[in-house]
Order: structure tokens, then C-alpha cells, then sequence
């Protein structure tokens, strides 16, 4: 009886995953599209579904929810499913598509160009590996530590991506420091420069038309008309001089037309980032935008300590040993002299923990995939490009189980070892470490010059 009520609850959380899933693509993704390809959708949703099920699980191995033995079954299947998804099943039919979209490969190749696709894609994921110490030596080849530890490497250099862009991202938009000093004078001179080159835009195309189709009515009636000798000797020589007029016209108009054109649309993107900037300063003056301002500030120092602990990780080859939950109980006992049970709280505050991380890493991914998917795709394409997001959903959630395990508890970590395999985590760590300093500072280096040339542009 329980074992049924246990497949009962992961049966409808599942459902209640793919349904939100199903929803994110209908509403977010494909919201400009009237033609939804069914089997894509049913891949992003399954795998969305299963990802967050692997947040679902560790919530219920802290919370101790549903029997040992039906958790273990629920892990094992899980993980299964969407590792065979990541390895098989998306990789197949995204070539699949690609090579179908391709008009000049004949239909008859398509399933064998498919699976040579697919196989060149084992070949190198499989190579991943190879470089890293992911694994012990007594793993055999055909483990499921073999597909989770390569899965883990390109999983966890995409959270450490997002992460170091994350971390310096958000305190360059929330904070009023960063935002540059612009007045609504400055976008008023700039819609009359734009107002006025518009203007001069379509006086001269309007010239333009007219002169082309000039040219195509003495084109029309040269090859209809069939004078006498001399007056054709005569029109002859007035139309080829009025023809080689308006040819030179049309050239002088096509080449100022140009610059106009590009001198347009500079403008208006630079009218679309004032006025995104006089609405972020405008924001900045209300309730909320102070708060985010303050928040910006705390952002601004976790990206400072994070950068300087992974520098410290990266130099003296540290992990930390302790989750962060037991550490902080533990300075509040021994330093501050607050009394609480160490093990009953950590577990408690764990969860939490667990299901705020969960909440927001899915949030934020979801969020980066919708912008992206906006600014990128295309009728043709987006396809392909969801299936490349499930892609990264994949593996990116399947990474944060990995990582996830230094956040919880020795008692639990020793389950999620269990789970996962015997996999060298401490290289994991070390190489988000590597990744989110090199991303962090990129990002710093790329917002500074972004801000130094606006705010050049912006005093000219």
C-alpha cells in the first residue's frame, strides 16, 4: 500500500512538472509562433519535468518523504530517463532536423547522415572526459558514472558561466552608481535628430521611385514604339541622354541613401538606450527601485567574496568540507553563544536552503533561456534551438545535484554520493571555481568598456 501511494506522489509531481514545462514553451518560448512542432515540445517538457525532479528527490531525502527503497527506485529511473535524453535521444533528432532544414541533402540520407551525426557527437562527448580526473579507476566503461561525470563537466561549466556573468550583472543593473547621469533634454535633441533624418530618408527615396520609374517607362516605350528613321535617329539620342541622366541620379541617391539609412538606425538604438536608462533612473526613485539598489549593493560584495574565495580555492586547491548551514550554526553556538541542537537544525534549514536553490536556479535558467530564445531564433531555426536548451537544462540540472552535495549535511551527502557514484566531486568544485573567476572577470572587463564607450557616446 505505501509503495503505491509512493508512486502516486512522484507520478503527480512529475505530471505537475511537464504541465509547467508544457506551459513555459506554449506562453514564453513560442508565444510569436503559431506552429509548434509536438514532439520538441514533448522533449522540452519531459526534460524539464525530470530535472526538476532531481530537486524534488534531494528535498525528499532531507524531509525523509516516501520509503528508502521507492526513493532509490525514483533516483535510479530518473536519472536513467534524462541521461538518455542528454546522450540519445536529443542529440539524434536535433541532427535530425538540422540535416532535414538543409534543401540540397536528398531525403533518402537524412536517417543515415543522422546517425553518422549522432555518433561523431558520442565520439567526442565521450572525449570530454578524458583530459579530467572525473572518475576513479575502478569504474568500468559502461557505468552510469561515466555519462553523469562528462555530463557534469559541460553541466557545471555553463552554471559556472551563467553564474560569474550572474554575480557581476546584477549589482552593474540594480545599483544607481552604474547608471549613467542623462536628462530628458538629451532624448528630446535626440528625436529631433532622429525625427530629421527620417525625414531626409524618405524624401530621398521618395526621389528615388520616382526617378526608377522614369527610367522604366523610357525603357517601355523604346522597345514599343517603331518610328521613322530620323526620328528614331533623333529620340535615340534624347532618351539615351535623358536615361544616362536619371542613371546617374539613381546612383548619387543609392549612395547618399546608405549613410542615411545607417545614421537612422544609429540613432534610434542610441534613443532606445536613453530612454531605457532615463526608465531605469526613473525606477531607481521608487520604493522597489531602492530596494533593488540595496540589493545591488549586497550583490556587489558576494561578487567580490566569491571572487576571492575561488581565487583562494583555485591557489591553495581547497573545498570545503563543511556545508555552509552546519558552519554558521556552529559559529552561533561556540562564538555568540546561542544554544540550539547543531544536527536538528542543520537538517531543517538544509531543506530550506535546498528549495530556495532549487526555486532560483530553475527561475534564473528559465529567464536566460526566454531572452535568448527571443534575441536568436527564427521561424526555421527554433526548433533546433529548443532542443539545444533542453540540452543545457539537462545537464545543467543534473551539475547542480553535483554541486548541490557540498550544500547539505555529512548524513545526507552520503546519500547523494551513493546516488550519483563514486565521482571525484572535489574536481567539480575546483573547476566551477576556475570557471566563475574567468566568467566574473570577463564580465568586469566587458561592462567597462560597455560603460566607457556609452559614456563617451553620450557626452558627444
Amino acid at each position: 500500500m505505501e509503495g503505491s501511494y509512493d508512486a502516486w506522489v512522484v507520478v503527480v509531481s512529475l505530471i505537475v512538472f511537464f504541465i509547467a514545462g508544457w506551459i513555459f514553451y506554449t506562453k514564453q518560448l513560442f508565444k510569436n509562433y503559431e506552429v509548434h512542432n509536438k514532439i520538441v515540445q514533448f522533449i522540452f517538457s519531459i526534460t524539464f519535468a525530470l530535472s526538476c525532479s532531481l530537486f524534488e528527490l534531494i528535498i525528499f531525502e532531507i524531509a525523509d518523504v516516501l520509503d528508502p527503497t521507492s526513493r532509490q527506485k525514483c533516483w535510479t529511473n530518473c536519472l536513467s530517463i534524462i541521461l538518455f535524453m542528454l546522450v540519445v535521444l536529443i542529440p539524434v533528432y536535433m541532427a535530425y532536423l538540422l540535416i532535414q532544414s538543409l534543401s540540397f541533402i536528398q531525403s533518402r540520407l537524412h536517417l543515415p547522415l543522422t546517425v553518422l551525426s549522432w555518433f561523431i557527437f558520442l565520439y567526442f562527448f565521450w572525449k570530454i572526459g578524458d583530459p579530467f580526473p572525473i572518475l576513479s579507476a575502478k569504474h568500468g566503461i559502461f557505468t552510469i558514472e561515466q555519462v553523469i561525470s562528462r555530463v557534469g563537466v559541460i553541466g557545471v561549466t555553463v552554471m559556472a558561466i551563467l553564474s560569474g556573468f550572474g554575480a557581476v550583472n546584477a549589482p552593474y543593473t540594480y545599483m544607481t552608481i552604474f547608471m549613467r547621469p542623462v536628462e530628458e533634454i538629451q532624448a528630446q535633441q535626440l528625436e529631433k535628430q532622429l525625427t530629421h533624418a527620417m525625414d531626409m530618408l524618405v524624401s530621398k527615396k521618395g526621389k528615388l521611385a520616382r526617378n526608377q520609374f522614369e527610367l522604366k517607362r523610357l525603357n517601355s516605350e523604346k522597345s514599343s514604339q517603331e518610328p521613322s528613321f530620323l526620328s528614331r535617329l533623333w529620340s535615340n539620342f534624347s532618351e539615351s541622354s535623358n536615361e544616362s541622366n536619371l542613371q546617374n541620379q539613381i546612383s548619387r541617391m543609392e549612395q547618399e541613401i546608405k549613410p542615411l539609412e545607417t545614421l537612422s538606425r544609429f540613432l534610434f538604438l542610441e534613443l532606445v538606450e536613453l530612454r531605457n536608462m532615463l526608465d531605469r533612473v526613473a525606477f531607481s526613485k521608487t520604493f522597489l527601485g531602492m530596494y533593488f539598489n540595496i540589493l545591488g549593493h549586497f550583490f556587489s560584495l558576494y561578487c567580490i567574496w566569491k571572487i576571492f574565495i575561488s581565487l583562494i580555492n583555485i591557489l591553495f586547491d581547497r573545498v570545503g568540507k563543511v556545508d555552509p548551514v552546519t558552519r554558521v550554526i556552529e559559529i552561533s553556538v561556540h562564538y555568540v553563544g546561542i544554544e540550539m541542537d547543531v544536527r536538528y537544525w542543520s537538517q531543517y534549514i538544509s531543506f530550506l536552503l535546498v528549495g530556495v536553490i532549487a526555486i532560483t536556479s530553475i527561475r534564473g535558467l528559465l529567464i536566460t533561456m526566454a531572452k535568448f530564445f527571443v534575441s536568436i531564433s527564427n521561424i526555421r531555426s527554433s526548433n533546433i534551438i529548443v532542443l539545444g536548451f533542453a540540452q543545457v537544462m539537462g545537464m545543467y540540472f543534473v551539475s547542480s545535484v553535483l554541486l548541490m552535495r557540498m550544500n547539505v549535511p555529512p548524513e545526507y551527502r552520503i546519500i547523494l554520493t551513493r546516488i550519483l557514484g563514486d565521482l571525484q566531486f572535489n574536481f567539480y568544485h575546483r573547476w566551477f571555481d576556475v570557471i566563475f573567476l574567468i566568467s566574473a572577470v570577463t564580465s568586469i572587463a566587458v561592462f567597462s568598456l560597455i560603460r566607457k564607450s556609452g559614456d563617451t557616446r553620450f557626452r558627444h
